[in-house]
Parts: structure tokens; C-alpha cells; sequence
């Protein structure tokens, strides 16, 4: 038998440190819309080059070579935009290295799997957990050929690794990769370089507290006027003191506004980027700023009035309600999402979901959810799952961790806790335990419903089956109460079922059983509990 890995315990997933707002820049000017994109032009390519000069410093980097590179930007922009483009030269190198060490975990994964069922005999069956051998010595030696060109991609990636070498495309390799097949991404020539000058333009600001409204390159007064600090070269386009060019529109964050105005009459730090919507022709303007950290509440306290336990799933989410002892309340619920089409259509239907569940979660009165803490980074390799292309997709399709990220950021608003559980054999337990005794002629319990209960009893510490085992000397309560569901200071639990008419078993005929649990029965002399009263012959 299988040894079962240790299930890790359930913990409270910290709330989010930031905040980010957008908002249109509506009815600009053309001269606004020149003087965006000369600036944006013109600090973009002073970011590629900086971010060249970065890539190339590798992990000589230190503390002169970026002090050169600040004096170098400043004298063609200013000191804090080349502040921002050094900062976000460094965010971006950090990341590429991050990316290098997870593709070098996948090749290491991939290898191993490969080099393992290589050493198996062709035909090998394999099991539920492992798979087994190639099914053809054909494809035996076509996976020995993928083996020496994964060990080669390998040594070449653990090379740019320890001298610092990384590959960094700015606008993002999809859009590049999208240059040579322009009929697929359904663009021409014009139009994608439209999109792509837009991805590599720099409009971003970093804030500073004790600045005027918190950002001295970006502002943005209190009620809604934007004003940008031109660059050396772009200071003839002015159209205020101090090099300051002011946009003809207005913002109005309608999102977290109250916030965004106390910090900015305050003068504290914040964060503006400016970017442009090719394919709608709309600028838009994000404000970023960082909030504290959310107090940690108690496990306990978080648990105290039952919980909602979700199963995430490639186009729904399964929820269920718990009380505090574990049992199921009311019906499940299932929120539906489309995760085909565009990334903001994704992102909109993964939000409108979780909108449904809260707002559940807030009419129910539970202050916290329970989700499942998965990552199918390691379970998306087709060298372990082999031709099972469809089930590759599937997972690699569920938005795990930015569904975590989102509802996380969601809930902090509502005052509700997240609670993250260990995903191992949720799915399979629950429909073992709860999948049969929750189903109804009304409703059949499906297997994610069940995985919700699982999920949710774990979160609150409970075990995943109905009941344990009975004690060991009779079948009685004698020795201690068998049920997990409720304690022995629950009131009723001891009380009668309700009646089910008609034969419960084939061998008992109707009307057995109809004074079961009536207590006052047990002392009437003319009926016993359970049976129905007869009478002697005289």
C-alpha cells in the first residue's frame, strides 16, 4: 500500500500590501495626445537602453554602475525619471532571473521523468500515481533524442545562470513571437507596430512622501488636475511653470477615492502610470499606493461562525456552507466562469465569480472561506502525463494563483478571512465520505461538491470522513461520542430522526417503527418503542 504524504495544516492567507485604481484620461487634446507619446517615446527607449546596460552588468552589479546609470539618464530626462527607469531595470532583471530558476526546476522535472520510465522495459504498465514505460520502442527512442536536448537546453540555461545572463524582451516575447506570424495574431504590419511602440513606451512615476500630492514627475491635485514633468529634451512643449506640461481632462477614481484623496491632500507616496489602449484609441491612468498590513485574526475567531469551503475547478467554483462542527448547510452553490477568449475577458469573469461568492458569504454571515492551496507548476509537463493533452490543458487553464491573489484582494474589504487548506485527496476522500449521504432525490451531490465539504473540514481541523471509528469493546456511546459533527454539549443530538414513511428495508413492512425515538412511549404498557401495538386474543 501507498504511503500516504503528510497533509500540512491549514493556515490564513495574509491580506494584500497594495492598492492600484485606473481611471480614463477623457477628452485629451491633440496636443496632450503628442505630448504623451513624444514623452512616452522618448523615455522608452531610454529604458531599453538602460535595461540593456543592466542585462549586460549581469551580477557585476553594484552600487557604482547603478549610480552611472542614474547620472547618465538624468542628463537627458531628469533625476527622479531616472530614478523610475532604474528601479523598474531592476524589477524587471529580478523577475527574468526568477523565471531562469522555474524553467531550470521544469528541465530538472523533465529529465527525471524521462530518464525514468526510459529505464523501464517497453510496455510497462504503470500505476494511478507513477506512469509507466514507453509503449513502443519508437517512441523509446524519440524520447532518448527529447532526453539529450533537454540535458543540452539545460547545461546552457545553468551556464546563463551563474554568469547572470538573462533574456528579457520588452513589450513582452508574445508580442514579439507575434511579428512573424501577423495572419494568426490577426494584425498587419501597421498595427502591430502601433502596439508594440505602446508596450516599450515609459510613462511610469514612482511616489515620494512629503512631495507635493505625493509625486513630484506625476501629479495629480485633489480635484482631479494631471501635470507631467517633460523631460530635458521635451521641455519646449510646456505649457505651465518648471517644465510642467497640465492635460486638459480630469480624473476621478470612482474606485477607492476617499483613500486616494486623503493620501494625496497628505502628501504621501503615490504611484502613477500612464498607458495607452491601442485597439480602443483610450489613454488611462493607474494610481498605486502601498496600505498596511491586516491585523491577523485567530483561527478561532475567523472560524467561529462555520465556513464556506470552495473547490476550484476549470469553469466553476463548488461551494458549500459549514457550521461549525462541520455539517453541510442548505444546498451548494456554483459559480460559473468562461475562461476562453481575451485576458480581460478572463479576468472579468474570474471577478464576477468571486463578486457572487462573497456577497453569498456576506448574506450567510460566515466570515471566512476556505480554498484549496494548489499549484500545478510540477503537474503541467507532458512528460508526466504523456499524451494526455486535454488534461494538460485543463490544469494549466485554472487560474490558481491569481485566483487566490484576487479574492484574497477582495475579501480584505469585506472583512473576510481566506484560509488556505492542503489540496491532497480533497477530491478523492470527499467523494468517498460525503458524496452518497449528501445526495438527495432533489439534487445529486457531484464530486466537486463534496470536495468543498472535504475542503472546508479541513480548514476547520475536523477529518475529512463522517465518522470515526466506533469504540472497540460495544457499538454503543458508552465510551465516548463517535460522530464528528457535533459534540456531546450540542442540544437535540441525541433526538429522534425524522420519520421516513414507508418500509425502509424490503424485510420490514409499512408502519414499523413509527414510535421510534418517542420517549414517552417507552412507559405506556399498551405499546412498545419501535412497534406497533397489538392485541391478545381473549
Amino acid at each position: 500500500m501507498a504511503e500516504l504524504r503528510p497533509i500540512a495544516p491549514a493556515f490564513i492567507v495574509p491580506g494584500p500590501s497594495g492598492v492600484a485604481v485606473r481611471d480614463r484620461l477623457k477628452h485629451l487634446t491633440p496636443a496632450d495626445e503628442q505630448v504623451l507619446r513624444l514623452v512616452g517615446a522618448h523615455l522608452g527607449a531610454l529604458a531599453s537602453l538602460d535595461l540593456k546596460t543592466r542585462c549586460a552588468d549581469g551580477l557585476g552589479h553594484c552600487a557604482g554602475t547603478w549610480a552611472a546609470r542614474k547620472r547618465a539618464l538624468t542628463v537627458q530626462s531628469s533625476a527622479r525619471w531616472a530614478g523610475a527607469i532604474t528601479k523598474a531595470s531592476h524589477d524587471q532583471w529580478a523577475l527574468a532571473r526568477r523565471c531562469q530558476a522555474d524553467h531550470i526546476r521544469d528541465l530538472q522535472a523533465a529529465i527525471r521523468a524521462i530518464t525514468r520510465r526510459l529505464s523501464q522495459p517497453v510496455g510497462k504498465k504503470g500505476t494511478r500515481r507513477e506512469p509507466g514505460a514507453y509503449g513502443s520502442t519508437g517512441e523509446w527512442f524519440a524520447k532518448s533524442r527529447r532526453l539529450s536536448l533537454l540535458q543540452d537546453r539545460l547545461k546552457r540555461r545553468r551556464a546563463d545562470q551563474q554568469a547572470g545572463r538573462v533574456r528579457v524582451v520588452r513589450g513582452g516575447k508574445r508580442l514579439a513571437r507575434a511579428r512573424h506570424h501577423l495572419e494568426a495574431a490577426g494584425l498587419t504590419e501597421a498595427e502591430w507596430r502601433q502596439t508594440g511602440e505602446a508596450e516599450r513606451w515609459f510613462l511610469a512615476a514612482d511616489g515620494e512622501s512629503g512631495k507635493r500630492y505625493g509625486n513630484e514627475t506625476i501629479r495629480i491635485t485633489p480635484d482631479g488636475q494631471v501635470s507631467i514633468r517633460l523631460p530635458a529634451l521635451l521641455a519646449h512643449h510646456a505649457n505651465a511653470p518648471h517644465s510642467r506640461y497640465v492635460l486638459s481632462c480630469r480624473v476621478a477614481f470612482a474606485h477607492r477615492r476617499s483613500e486616494w484623496a486623503d493620501r494625496v491632500e497628505a502628501d504621501r507616496a503615490v504611484a502613477y502610470r500612464i498607458h495607452l489602449d491601442v485597439q480602443r484609441g483610450r489613454w488611462y491612468i493607474t494610481a498605486s499606493w502601498q496600505i498596511p498590513a491586516t491585523p491577523a485574526v485567530p483561527m478561532s475567531a475567523a472560524l467561529a461562525h462555520g465556513v464556506i469551503g470552495v473547490d476550484t475547478n476549470a469553469d466553476h467554483l463548488a461551494a458549500w456552507r459549514l457550521d461549525i462542527n462541520g455539517n453541510p448547510i442548505g444546498n451548494p452553490r456554483r459559480f460559473t466562469y468562461d475562461l476562453n477568449g481575451t485576458a480581460e475577458h478572463r479576468d472579468a469573469q474570474l471577478r464576477h465569480a468571486l463578486t457572487r461568492l462573497l456577497h453569498w458569504a456576506r448574506a450567510c454571515g460566515v466570515h471566512a472561506i476556505a480554498i484549496e492551496d494548489l499549484d500545478f507548476q510540477t503537474e503541467k509537463t507532458r512528460e508526466k502525463h504523456g499524451r494526455r493533452k486535454h488534461f494538460r490543458q485543463l490544469i494549466s487553464g485554472m487560474p490558481t494563483s491569481r485566483l487566490r491573489a484576487r479574492l484574497t484582494s477582495m475579501a480584505d474589504q469585506s472583512g473576510i478571512v481566506i484560509i488556505a487548506a492542503d489540496p491532497a485527496y480533497t477530491s478523492k476522500w470527499g467523494a468517498q465520505h460525503w458524496r452518497q449521504p449528501l445526495t438527495t432525490t432533489r439534487h445529486a451531490t457531484t464530486r466537486h461538491e463534496a470536495a468543498a465539504v472535504a475542503i472546508g473540514r479541513r480548514a476547520q481541523g475536523h477529518p475529512i470522513r463522517r465518522r470515526t471509528a466506533p469504540p472497540p469493546a460495544h457499538r454503543s456511546d458508552g465510551q465516548g461520542h463517535r460522530t464528528v459533527q457535533a459534540g456531546p454539549e450540542t442540544r437535540g443530538r441525541e433526538g429522534p430522526r425524522p420519520r421516513i414513511p414507508g418500509p425502509r428495508t424490503r424485510s420490514v413492512p409499512p408502519g414499523r417503527g413509527a414510535y421510534a425515538g418517542d420517549q414517552n412511549a417507552q412507559h405506556r404498557p399498551e405499546r412498545s418503542a419501535g412497534h406497533v401495538p397489538f392485541m391478545l386474543s381473549p
